[in-house]
């Protein structure tokens, strides 16, 4: 497991071992087969499918800003005001 951490590229299985999800589910969301979340994009190489380390994080950090927007707008985690933003100060 230690290797897996240099290498810039996943197979299918190393990728959904790090999501925490299914291989089928994660061919569904490569296939965009997953109404609410983005394709993930991948490289094929003949029947082998390789995805980028970087683009699955970047893939991450995108869904991870468009929940925070969600939670933002819901209510549910108001944004705080920084103390240095303070009216007055």
């Amino acid at each position: 497991m230690a290797t897996e951490n240099l290498t810039p590229v996943l197979t299918v299985p190393e990728a959904a071992r790090l999501l925490r999800c299914s291989k089928a589910h994660l061919f569904h969301v490569i296939a965009g087969k997953v109404d609410s979340l983005p394709p993930l994009p991948v490289l094929r190489i003949g029947r082998r499918v390789l995805i980028r380390r970087e683009a699955l994080l970047r893939w991450m950090e995108c869904l991870e800003g468009r929940e925070a927007k969600i939670q933002r707008g819901s209510g549910l985690f108001p944004l705080r005001e920084h103390p240095d933003r303070r009216a007055g100060a």
